[in-house]
């Protein structure tokens, strides 16, 4: 008897436990709330943001323009090479495509300091964008704490959220929060 007794309360006790941690987690769960923004539509919405991204878009402008302009002379360089190549002396040769080589360089270079991982749109990028994405994440931090929401998704930027009930965005909520009049 008694090891019957001992299996029944082994397994009353496991029953009680797993009961506990499901309704535990279910209970949990309904505490916390949970909303989205969209990012991009945000950003949208502020004036200042769309002039930032106007002159990030014409400093990329003029630098890729300063590249092309590279590049073509690299081009018309190789032309004029292959056209007289053949009666160049050996010296005059080694030296006119170490040259066009230098410009080739020369130009990588460029683009690597105008466009690459630390360059100079980069910099802008930090210098004009990054101030306003401070402001909306101040203001959705205030939101979010005012109106006690646990978790908030942003629904732009490559976001694995799926489907978002409209009821559910507080994008305008935030816009406000800044003062700016959601269209």
């Amino acid at each position: 008897m008694d090891t019957k007794n001992l299996k029944i309360r082994t397994t009353m006790k496991n029953l009680i436990l797993i009961l506990a941690l499901i309704f535990g987690t279910s209970f949990a769960s309904y505490s916390q709330k949970y909303a989205y923004i969209d990012s991009d539509f945000i950003l949208e919405s502020m004036p200042e943001y769309n002039e930032a991204k106007d002159q990030l878009d014409n400093y990329a402008t003029k630098w890729q323009k300063e590249i092309d302009e590279r590049y073509k002379q690299i081009k018309k360089r190789k032309e004029e090479f292959l056209r007289v190549e053949a009666i160049l002396p050996e010296e005059e040769r080694e030296k006119r495509l170490e040259e066009i080589e230098t410009m080739e360089s020369e130009a990588l270079e460029m683009q690597q300091l105008r466009f690459g991982v630390s360059g100079d749109l980069f910099a802008k990028r930090k210098e004009l964008i990054e101030p306003i994405q401070d402001r909306v994440f101040e203001a959705l931090g205030k939101v979010a704490s005012n109106r006690n929401f646990s978790f908030v998704f942003d629904k732009a930027n490559q976001s694995n959220l799926i489907f978002a009930d409209p009821k559910f965005d507080i994008s305008k909520m935030v816009l406000r929060e800044m003062g700016i009049n959601a269209r």
